[in-house]
């Protein structure tokens, strides 16, 4: 199986407008349009997952560039999602640093007075 990205659709595109684009081609194992969870909403791409590499590869030539509901479909072999670290900033901590709150790595001196 073989999974496409399709980007740039119109926002009110369905995975029923996408099947009779795609079927021409070879059989389609799934089709999915992502969608915002907070509203529901189309975010404007999905995934077309064919059976074979050959009708992948047929479907991506022909669909690439195809004007459909107003919009110029961007198709793509779908890549795996980078892997993203925890929270935030990367460094494994949350995005922060000692130093982002003032800890210098020394202990404290008592006070002179």
């Amino acid at each position: 199986m073989k999974n496409l990205f399709v980007g740039n659709l119109n926002f009110e595109t369905t995975e029923d407008d996408l099947r009779p684009l795609f079927s021409p081609f070879g059989e389609i194992a799934r089709i999915q349009v992502m969608k915002d969870r907070d509203t529901g909403r189309s975010r404007g791409f999905g995934f077309v997952e064919m059976v074979t590499e050959e009708a992948a590869g047929q479907a991506l030539a022909a669909m690439n560039g195809k004007e459909v509901q107003g919009r110029t479909l961007t198709v793509n072999e779908a890549r795996p999602k980078p892997q993203r670290s925890g929270f935030g900033g990367g460094n494994g901590r949350g995005g922060f640093g000692h130093s982002d709150f003032g800890w210098s790595g020394r202990q404290r001196r008592e006070p002179r007075w």
